[in-house]
């Protein structure tokens, strides 16, 4: 009974380090969303190079994210899961300092490559700890902790850059980061690694399938800064999107052959496990773009203040966090495929309210679409995630949990990129976005919606054709059972 209770505390306070983690970077992510308009006047640089902020940071995450989660598999997820704590926190005080806009970019990336290895093994480190029936429960928790940081980031952001600097959201993070490294060291069990079997395990690994990645993704994400350019750049753009998605998927391919791949082959064929990581990173695309969008159309066009435009923003996280813990305990109870299905109708509901929204500031138009949005994702995301770590086995939790975190940062990335591209390829020859755009800037933000709205749909169809063959498959073993 007493191990019974240690080895419960100990869970708890494992949960606590991920999820803690998991809060700061998504307070990073959310405050720097929301800083992108004032970053943008400091440093005297348009509103689209300004985006570069978020996106290198995303790119940099997804590069590598595969990457940190086969290393975490075999030599130590917690070793690679603190180590990237350090690197975060280094990283966040390096973009606080940064006196130029190319040291704010080098920053972001160094954080990023810590936010990698924070994700690639956070949920690895869960499957690790945890049975089955209290899985889907305990990933809740952890995206409760990421809702909180998305609710703090707008709150805590605006009210910084309203009393002070932009600077101090990344400063923020170094005390607490501290903090929270002390106790992951305290509570999540390290060995002790050297150098040496450090390039032992990675010696022979698949690096030219790697570089093949690395390449492709840098190249297809650099097709946005030509679409954001106009129609002047919309040829350039469309070869590197090509280009670099073609490079993308051949070192997929390339990697499946390789003698010592990246990406176990029962993982990259489990089409179940495929068929979730797809579908949440469509989800992540859609609901990347209003994360983008609206600080712009809050604070740039309508000129509403950062703390108050991060009021409103956070309404979309805080009812993420009201809903999630619902979600996280009906995913172990009832069908997981039907509530991703009905967390995706409203996520799509909510993207044909944003491109609804008003030329001022009506709220009861405003709020609606914000709130849905947030229910749609919580409803989605845990029972998603529930399904994705259930498919695969324990043994390369860590491979499928960074393909997860993947998906995740891969739509975000995408999802950023195409906002603002499709955004400023509509207004060419602006630069930076103000009241005095006018109604050109409303009918370019509801296009982007409506195209946000196609996507979400693409996803519906996606889960919906799985909840069907998952009902199929039980009424046939029913059948079966009753013969």
């Amino acid at each position: 009974m007493a191990d019974n209770a240690e080895n419960k505390g100990k869970s708890y306070s494992i949960i606590a380090v991920l999820g803690m983690f998991s809060f700061l970077t998504a307070l990073a992510g959310s405050s720097t969303n929301l800083a992108i308009p004032k970053i943008a006047i400091d440093m005297d640089i348009s509103s689209s190079m300004a985006t570069w902020i978020v996106q290198i940071g995303l790119i940099t995450t997804a590069i590598l994210l595969v990457v940190f989660g086969h290393i975490g598999d075999i030599l130590s997820k917690n070793v690679v899961f603190l180590d990237g704590g350090v690197t975060f926190v280094v990283g966040s005080a390096i973009t606080g300092f940064a006196p130029a806009y190319a040291i704010i970019l080098f920053g972001r990336v160094i954080e990023a490559i810590g936010s990698a290895m924070i994700m690639a093994n956070s949920m690895g480190i869960v499957t690790q700890y945890f049975p089955d029936k209290r899985r889907a429960e305990a990933l809740a928790v952890i995206s409760m902790f990421i809702s909180v940081g998305s609710i703090s980031g707008p709150g805590i952001g605006g009210l910084i850059i309203s009393a002070s600097s932009w600077r101090w959201i990344y400063w923020i993070n170094v005390p607490l980061g501290i903090v929270i490294l002390w106790l992951g060291f305290k509570f999540l069990p390290v060995p002790k690694e050297s150098w040496a079997r450090v390039r032992e395990v990675t010696k022979g690994a698949n690096w030219t399938g790697q570089n093949l990645f690395t390449l492709g993704i840098i190249i297809f994400f650099l097709s946005g800064s030509f679409f954001q350019s106009g129609r002047s750049g919309l040829l350039m753009g469309l070869a590197f999107f090509i280009g670099g998605g073609a490079i993308s998927l051949l070192a997929f391919v390339q990697d499946k052959k390789s003698n010592l791949p990246w990406i176990a082959p029962e993982v990259i064929g489990n089409l179940g496990f495929v068929t979730s990581v797809t579908a949440l990173a469509l989800v992540m695309l859609v609901n990347a773009v209003s994360n983008i969008l609206l600080p712009f159309y809050f604070q740039s066009y309508n000129g509403m203040t950062a703390f108050y435009s991060g009021l409103i923003i956070m309404l979309q996280s805080v009812t993420m966090l009201c809903t999630t813990p619902f979600a996280g305990i009906l995913a172990d109870r009832i069908n997981c495929e039907l509530m991703t299905v009905v967390g995706l109708l409203i996520l799509m509901v909510s993207q044909v309210g944003y491109a609804f929204f008003p030329n001022g500031l009506d709220m009861w138009k405003i709020i609606p679409p914000i709130v849905l949005n947030g229910i749609g994702m919580a409803i989605f995301l845990s029972p998603n995630n529930a399904l994705t770590m259930g498919l695969v086995d324990k043994k390369l939790s860590g491979i499928a949990g960074s393909l997860n975190s993947f998906a995740r940062t891969l739509g975000m990335t995408i999802g950023i990129s195409f906002g603002s591209s499709l955004l400023f390829f509509q207004l060419p020859g602006i630069k930076r976005v103000s009241p005095t755009v006018g109604i050109r800037f409303m009918h370019a933000f509801a296009n982007v919606f409506w195209a946000a709205t196609v996507i979400s749909a693409l996803a519906l169809v996606l889960v919906l054709v799985r909840y069907l063959d998952s009902k199929r498959k039980t009424g046939k073993s029913a059948e079966k059972e009753s013969a």
